[in-house]
């Protein structure tokens, strides 16, 4: 079995928790408010603005013997790049304050996600940070572009709102490909073990994300 199906199948379970996420569900059904909605970007914009800074951590730390995951840690840097401030456009967009988002701190459950893949390039295999990117591609694949149509169309938002959403739901499915190609040439058992690793962690913590926005009744009362 090639390495990424080994992958997928090892995380099935954690990934069905994630996707089970009430949250997500509403979103799906097009259910979710526009203070959720403002609630989720804000904690992805403070988790996106370290994807360029974790992946330069990630290529500086490789060895000489990985050459060429250092150089597709630099193709990743070239596409993510910026991404956060789409996301401070989605939040104008949605009417909400994009200064203070950007001035603000993030959710306990937020930080500790980043915070674990810090520590997992600094202190671990570097490699296993490819973990955290299958878990948020995956993730961009599977539920972006859906939930973007369901949200705008039940929240009558405008499509510059959705920014993020769009195009990581597009532009994730080539990555997708890119990063099966990629985890398939892993041949160090330990480096195979660091991903899978990684990646069932950040199914759990990135759910804890989802599970730590507002529910609708909390957002009733703080509007009262």
């Amino acid at each position: 079995m090639r390495f990424f199906d080994t992958l997928k199948a090892g995380t099935a379970l954690e990934r069905q928790q994630l996707f089970a996420t009430p949250i997500i569900q509403d979103a799906l059904r097009g259910q979710a408010s526009t203070g959720q909605y403002l609630a989720f970007l804000e904690q992805a914009y403070h988790h996106v603005r370290h994807t360029v800074p974790l992946l330069m951590a990630c290529g500086s730390r490789l060895g000489p013997h990985q050459e060429w995951l250092r150089s597709a840690m630099a193709e990743y840097i070239e596409e993510e790049v910026g991404h956060q401030e789409w996301i401070l456009s989605d939040i104008a967009a949605c009417g909400g304050d994009a200064d203070a988002v950007r001035r603000g701190q993030p959710h306990a459950s937020t930080e500790l996600m980043v915070a674990y893949a810090y520590h997992q390039v600094d202190r671990g295999n570097p490699v296993g940070f490819l973990g955290m990117v299958h878990v948020l591609e995956d993730t961009s694949t599977a539920l972006a572009t859906h939930a973007a149509e369901t949200l705008r169309g039940a929240l009558g938002l405008p499509p510059a709102a959705f920014s993020y959403l769009n195009s990581h739901g597009a532009l994730d499915i080539s990555h997708v490909a890119f990063f099966e190609e990629l985890v398939n040439r892993l041949a160090d058992p330990a480096d195979q073990q660091a991903v899978l690793h990684v990646a069932r962690r950040m199914y759990q913590l990135y759910g804890d994300v989802f599970r730590s926005l507002p529910h609708a009744d909390a957002l009733f009362e703080q509007a009262a």
